[in-house]
């Protein structure tokens, strides 16, 4: 089996807990913590990019 690397699960798991917040945000109307939420899952998602092309070098 593969070695699991934790911290990148942990990322994604994050990133898409940010993206659901979003919508939950929206159902309840409260747009700025939408647009906070977007922000932080579009931040956390570049940070993992960033991260997985510094490993692979």
């Amino acid at each position: 089996m593969k070695n699991i690397n934790l911290n990148s699960i942990l990322l994604a798991f994050f990133v898409i807990l940010a993206f659901i917040s979003v919508g939950f945000a929206l159902g309840q109307e409260v747009f700025w913590l939408a647009f906070l939420f977007l922000l932080a899952g579009f931040g956390l998602m570049g940070f993992g990019i960033s991260k997985k092309k510094r490993q692979e070098t």
